[in-house]
């Protein structure tokens, strides 16, 4: 019976001094070693040996990335507004045996620094600058608080502002600014669109005088060009009938003749003074009138009409 007892103490004794003696440190962790209550070294993850009764593991060190929640709180601005400000931290232990003997609670130091510092930084600046760098703020905490963490062996990796409750009344504000805001932009992209429109319909109008004037002009030429012609034409027509009349060509002096008569008697009948027309019953007159005429005409000398005629052309 004292045998089997004994066997049962010296189990447990065994058990108790192996379990002393080999360490095994998962992945993530690490622990320190003490002998006899000061810190030797530091046990990475997988198995470690321990001299017995003499080393002993002190602290068990989390390596792995961690987050802290910033508890929220008022912070004034330099505006003197009051802001509820919360956040989050990522931290992760670099060297565990400072952040296991240079700290004491270092999950609450980091927090308590959080706070401090959010208090600092979003106390220097206005509400706007608050609220439109987050940014801004971000950066400045983490550049100190990761600075200010260092002789712990904890490299701050991120930190994130969370939440930014402005008081109600300025909400309200912001709110009523942001609407007068859009409708000021809507008015002037509608004026705008209506100076575009204005533009574009005066474009237009232009554009469209231009291509009338153009086309008054080409009409013009044309007419001129016509005229020209048609003068060109009567000149020719001229020429040939006082070339007829000097070589003595009496079919020449009576076409002459009758086309002037012609044109004489339609500009009469075309007046606006004229009232009344009255054409001879017997339209022979007409011809017995040019043949008088053409008679008259034979009568004088060719060279008496060829001359002036020539003279003319000359002068002309």
């Amino acid at each position: 019976m004292f045998f089997g007892i004994f066997t049962v103490i010296g189990v447990v004794l065994l058990f108790l001094v192996v379990s002393s003696i080999v360490k095994i440190v998962p992945q993530g962790r690490e622990f320190t070693v003490e002998n006899f209550g000061r810190y030797t070294r530091t046990l990475k993850p997988g198995i470690s040996f321990l001299t017995p009764f003499i080393e002993s593991v002190g602290k068990r060190v989390n390596m792995m990335e961690q987050v802290f929640d910033v508890p929220q709180q008022d912070v004034i601005t330099k505006d003197n507004v009051n802001v509820r400000v919360d956040g989050i931290v990522f931290i992760q232990v670099i060297d565990a045996s400072a952040a296991a003997y240079r700290v004491d609670n270092l999950n609450g130091a980091i927090t308590q620094l959080a706070m401090t510092n959010l208090r600092t930084v979003v106390g220097s600046m206005e509400l706007d600058e608050v609220l439109s760098q987050r940014d801004s703020i971000n950066t400045r905490l983490l550049t100190v608080i990761d600075h200010a963490t260092s002789p712990w062996g904890v490299k701050v990796t991120r930190i994130e502002i969370k939440d930014l409750k402005p008081p109600h009344d300025i909400t309200d504000a912001m709110a009523r600014q942001m609407k007068a805001e859009r409708e000021r932009r809507a008015l002037i992209i509608e004026a705008d669109g209506e100076r575009q429109a204005a533009i574009a319909r005066a474009e237009g109008q232009k554009q469209a005088t231009m291509l009338e004037a153009e086309g008054r002009r080409e009409a013009a030429f044309r007419d001129a060009e016509a005229r020209e012609r048609a003068a060109e034409a009567e000149a020719k027509a001229t020429e040939l009938v006082s070339n007829a009349i000097a070589s003595g060509d009496t079919k020449a002096i009576n076409y002459f003749v009758a086309q002037k008569y012609v044109e004489a008697f339609g500009k009469f009948a075309s007046s606006n003074n004229t009232k009344t027309l009255i054409l001879p019953a017997d339209l022979a007159s007409l011809a017995g009138t040019v043949g008088g005429v053409a008679e008259l005409i034979k009568s004088v000398s060719v060279n008496d009409v060829a001359a002036p005629v020539a003279r003319s052309k000359k002068e002309g």
